[in-house]
């Protein structure tokens, strides 16, 4: 690499909102329909804000399936024994009842935009976090995921071909 990277040069600008007060319903169907990214991924998680637009965490695809398990899973029950006939839907119409404040991931730990990559990538393999938000004055400005930062390292360089968008 010939120049030096940091968050605002890689991190992607348009990404999607939820407020920490909507139904899980909501962020069901946003991330159902999350927008590709120019490296081919689809996004997977919303930023989710207060009233003020102030980060306050993220909601994953991951997030949404933990919480839609039924709680007796952990507390060490295999599930082996269980009959799911009908379990699934109870747990589903369970889980739209709550709010994305209910599900979300708080202790998110954030970049700022001239936060150099390498520093980025370092807490994001460290915490093993998929994503990274950008914050500038609390607010959420951009987001850093980590199939982006392998994409720049390797396709940019041209140790691989390019995706085709």
């Amino acid at each position: 690499m010939g120049t030096e990277v940091f968050a605002k040069d890689i991190m992607v600008s348009d990404f999607d909102t939820i407020n920490y007060n909507a139904p899980v319903e909501t962020a069901i169907k946003m991330i159902f329909s999350g927008k590709i990214r120019n490296t081919g991924d689809k996004t997977t998680s919303l930023m989710v804000i207060n009233e003020l637009n102030h980060f306050v965490g993220i909601v994953t695809m991951f997030d949404i399936l933990y919480n839609l398990r039924p709680g007796f899973l952990n507390y060490g029950v295999d599930g082996r024994d269980i009959s799911w006939m009908g379990l699934i839907q109870q747990c589903k119409k369970e889980l739209i009842k709550k709010q994305v404040r209910d599900i979300m991931s708080s202790e998110i730990v954030g970049a700022l935009p001239d936060e150099h990559l390498m520093i980025i990538l370092d807490r994001m393999v460290k915490n093993k976090y998929h994503r990274l938000p950008v914050l500038g004055n609390n607010e959420p400005i951009g987001i850093v995921y980590i199939s982006d930062i392998y994409f720049h390292l390797f396709a940019r360089e041209g140790l691989v071909n390019q995706r085709k968008a």
